[in-house]
Order: structure tokens, then C-alpha cells, then sequence
């Protein structure tokens, strides 16, 4: 007797995704795709660095506040013709690398090699002399503005801070700490807008002026874009790059003992402050 010959059964495509198992695929990808985003997120974070970038010109002092965040000491210092850097703890549970690049003008530029790993870039201003050196000190300041704007946007921008420095010269019309922090603010921020805006309109009017293309430097650097109405001059509160803050601090001179100091007593207690709360 023959065996009748069975023929398997093809169900239909819509019978195997029932809405349990639509309902179950939809879930694994929603899992697997917020899974990406938050590794994606987490990269992304740690590619923002943990250094701050101290910049300026030369004799600003920028190896005065390093020496004081790492060592609080105010270690007598000459000009840098290298970088210096150090760990400093600016929390029980927070530390930044700080790095100091040079202000010589061949230098400098040594910014560019740095900017990866920065999350903040600190431009120290000796403000007891940027009367005098403001043309200078604003050409340095318009190249890390160039600097800081021409990043590839899949990179991450440092905030920038100005540090007006030596702010403690100022206690001779200045009552307290904190006036005299304010008088060198004031002083840097005016002085410096003003030159900014001199370099801005030499660019847009094809005028050299002294300080523009100096060492090598291209005198058609942007950087300068402000979001104000057309006439109005160069303000930091407007500047396109992004916001930017200000800092009076100042270093006292060494006194026995002092290496038991830390640095919140020698005038950078308003940095710490600031960088505890930023990076």
C-alpha cells in the first residue's frame, strides 16, 4: 500500500509578523538605536578634551599662573620658548591638564597643534600695559579668533576666555579686590575691541595698518564677524564665534610660607571658581 506523499505548508508572509512579533522587532531596534546614539553621545563628549589653553602674548603671564594652579608657588619665570604643562586639581574630584603655549611670535601659532584637546582657551592680557600694546596683543587675540572659527564643524569649539591679568596693579584707585578686577576688565575689553575693530575695517577697506600681516601673519583672516547692525563696531557681546568671558586675576608676590598657600590666596581664586563650573 502506497504512502499518501504529505506536502508541507508555506504560510503567508503576514502570518509570521503578527503584531507580537512587530511589536518585539520594533522595540530591539529602538534599543539598538538609542544604544548607538549614546555611544555616539559618549565619544563625542570625550573628544572635547579636558585641557585649558593658556594664550597670549609674551611676558602676560601665562607661566606665573601655571606654576601658581600646579605648584602654588609664584616661581620667578622668563620668557617660554617651549610648552609647559601640568596637572592641576581645581576640585577634590575634578582635574584639568593646563598647557602653556609660547608667545613668540614664530610660536605661537603652535595653538593649532593643541586645539583638539582643549575645552577652554584662555587669552591672558597683562592689563597694566595693554594701553600701550594694544595693537599686538589684538593681532595675537585676531589670530586665535581665526583659529577657533575655522574648526571643521564635526569639531568641538573651546569656550574662550580673556584673563585680564596683574589686575592687582589697580588697587592704588581701587578700593577693593574686586573693583580692581573690574577696572582691568574694563581697560582690556575696551582697548581691545577698539583695535579689533581698526584691524576689521583695514581688512573690509584693503588699508594696511601697523600690526597687520606682521611675522608672516595673512592680513585677510576672518574671525572678526560680529551679529550687530551694519555701521555698529566690533563687540565681544556680539561676536559670531560664540560667547565669550572675562576674568580679573592677579598673582601676589611670594612670601615665607607661602608654598603652604594655595592658589584661591594669590588671585586666581575667580579662575578656579570659573573653571570648576565650565570644564
Amino acid at each position: 500500500m502506497e504512502t499518501p506523499r504529505v506536502t508541507p505548508e508555506i504560510l503567508p508572509l503576514s502570518a509570521t509578523f503578527t503584531p507580537k512579533t512587530l511589536a518585539i522587532a520594533s522595540l530591539g531596534v529602538a534599543v539598538l538605536l538609542l544604544a548607538l546614539i549614546l555611544l555616539f553621545s559618549r565619544k563625542r563628549s570625550k573628544s572635547r578634551g579636558n585641557s585649558l589653553l593658556l594664550v597670549g602674548p609674551s611676558d602676560a603671564g601665562k607661566t606665573s599662573i601655571l606654576s601658581q594652579l600646579a605648584y602654588h608657588q609664584n616661581i620667578p619665570t622668563q620668557t617660554s620658548m617651549q610648552i609647559n604643562s601640568s596637572v592641576v586639581s581645581i576640585s577634590p574630584k575634578k582635574s584639568i591638564r593646563v598647557v602653556d603655549i609660547p608667545g613668540h611670535p614664530r610660536l605661537r601659532n603652535q595653538i593649532l597643534e593643541h586645539l583638539a584637546e582643549a575645552k577652554v582657551v584662555g587669552f591672558v592680557v597683562d592689563a597694566s600695559t595693554v594701553s600701550r600694546n594694544g595693537p599686538a596683543v589684538a593681532e595675537h587675540l585676531h589670530l586665535v579668533l581665526h583659529a577657533l572659527t575655522s574648526l571643521p564643524p564635526s569639531q568641538y569649539q573651546p569656550s574662550l576666555l580673556i584673563i585680564a591679568h596683574k589686575s592687582d596693579l589697580f588697587k592704588a584707585t581701587s578700593s577693593t579686590q574686586s573693583n580692581a578686577s573690574a577696572l582691568a576688565i574694563n581697560r582690556v575689553k575696551s582697548i581691545l575691541e577698539r583695535e579689533l575693530e581698526k584691524r576689521r575695517v583695514s581688512q573690509s577697506g584693503g588699508i594696511n595698518i601697523e600690526g597687520l600681516g606682521e611675522e608672516g601673519e595673512r592680513s585677510d583672516m576672518g574671525g572678526l564677524e560680529c551679529g550687530e547692525k551694519e555701521g555698529s563696531s566690533f563687540k565681544f557681546d556680539e561676536w559670531e564665534g560664540g560667547e565669550i568671558s572675562f576674568l580679573g586675576t592677579s598673582i601676589a608676590p611670594t612670601s615665607s610660607g607661602s608654598d603652604e598657600k594655595g592658589p584661591s590666596d594669590t588671585g586666581l581664586d575667580s579662575i578656579l571658581s570659573w573653571l570648576e563650573q565650565n570644564m
